[in-house]
This record gives structure tokens, C-alpha cells and sequence, in this order.
């Protein structure tokens, strides 16, 4: 069963999306204020986290910053965009206003989870058909190689290790850079789009999800 976490003072707004995240058969955790949610995730690692910017106590915002390796997704009235791309950047993995859509909220978190379905051992990391050798540095989609470059591999490499968020474009060229010292911002939109056909070339789907003015992100089928 999924685990996910509301973090969200609004009595009304928490109880609701509780009442339906129990339907759908999803485990569900309550915090009130961002300490009280800091000290849950200090013992506990639901599989999602839904965080209101406007707490209690740490802000929305001050939260984020203390969580690793889960995805956020920030349910927010507030609806300037320069709030909605600080988040983004600051690591939620999606952006919805109030007042919502359940269905649209339930659907952004089926995409969620699914995007989290990736594995990384010693050797090879792996996402949704998508497997690369980290020793050999060769890629594989449903078991067929696909030929990338030393700079297309590093990005899919980055991309993979991301999957729960979107990686900002500026991200991307700073940790490849030592790879790939040659990439820049312009150039960089050219190796995506190289190693979008490649992808989608085996199989058919189109892996890379462009995000307006912030960068890529992985999406699963």
C-alpha cells in the first residue's frame, strides 16, 4: 500500500483529500504545521509527500529544503508563477493550485509514483525499460543498445538519477561538465533532442518531457 503524507493546516482541505486518498486505497498521514511534518519524516519515508506552501511553524517552502528522495508535489493557493518555478526549482516534483480537481490531484500522483519506478544498483541504473550500464556506459531500451554519445549518456544518466523531479537545464550542465566540459546551454537543447529520437526511435515513446524556461524531467508510459 502507498504511503502518502498531507501537510497542510486546513482542517477542511486535509480532511478532504484524506478522505479521498483512503478511497482510492492509499495509507494516509496528516501533519498540521511544517515542524510537525519535519519530525514525521525525521522517523518515517511515505512514498509521496502533497505540501501546502502557507504553514505553521516552518514554511512550505523551508520543509522542501529538508526533503530527500521523495516527491513533492506543493498543492498551493498561491498562484504567481515566480512562486510555482521557485518551488520546481527548489525540488518539488509538481505544482498544483487551489482550489483543484481531485481527479487531476489523483492522476498527478499516479504519475508521480510511477516516475519513481527506477532502480540503481553498483552497476546499472534503470527506469521504466530504460537500463544503462555504468561500467560498460552503454544503454539499453527493452534490452536493445541504443548508440549515445559520451554527453547523451551523461544526460539520460542525470535525468534517471532525477526522475521524481525536474532538472533545471543550468543543473544539467554543471554536473556533466566535467564529462563533457564542451556542452553549453545552447548546444545542450541539441544533445536532448538527439537523445529523444534515439529513445524514442527503440521504443516508440517519447521519454523527455521539456518543462517551459526551467529544464527536463523523465515521464514514465
Amino acid at each position: 500500500m502507498k504511503e502518502i503524507l498531507i501537510i497542510d493546516d486546513d482542517q477542511y482541505i486535509g480532511s478532504m483529500l484524506e478522505e479521498v486518498l483512503l478511497k482510492k486505497g492509499y495509507k494516509v498521514f496528516r501533519a498540521y504545521s511544517g515542524t510537525e511534518a519535519v519530525m514525521f519524516l525525521s522517523k518515517n519515508k511515505p512514498d509521496i509527500i502533497l505540501l501546502d506552501l502557507m504553514l505553521p511553524g516552518l514554511s512550505g517552502e523551508e520543509v522542501l529544503k529538508q526533503i530527500k528522495d521523495i516527491p513533492v508535489i506543493v498543492v498551493s493557493a498561491k498562484i504567481d508563477v515566480d512562486d510555482k518555478v521557485g518551488v520546481l526549482l527548489g525540488g518539488a516534483a509538481d505544482y498544483i493550485t487551489k482550489p483543484f480537481d481531485t481527479k487531476e490531484l489523483l492522476a498527478r500522483i499516479s504519475v508521480q509514483l510511477r516516475n519513481k519506478n527506477y532502480t540503481h544498483t553498483e552497476n546499472t541504473l534503470e527506469f521504466d525499460g530504460i537500463a544503462l550500464d555504468l561500467i560498460s556506459l552503454t544503454a539499453y531500451v527493452y534490452g536493445k543498445e541504443i548508440r549515445l554519445t559520451k554527453t547523451e549518456y551523461a544526460i539520460l544518466k542525470i535525468l534517471i538519477k532525477n526522475s521524481t523531479r525536474v532538472t533545471t537545464k543550468s543543473e544539467l550542465l554543471e554536473r556533466i561538465a566535467d564529462d563533457t566540459p564542451d556542452c553549453t546551454e545552447n548546444s545542450l537543447k541539441i544533445h536532448v533532442g538527439n537523445l529523444r529520437k534515439k529513445l524514442k526511435s527503440v521504443s516508440d515513446r517519447d521519454y523527455i518531457e521539456s518543462v517551459w524556461g526551467i529544464g527536463y524531467k523523465l515521464k514514465s508510459a
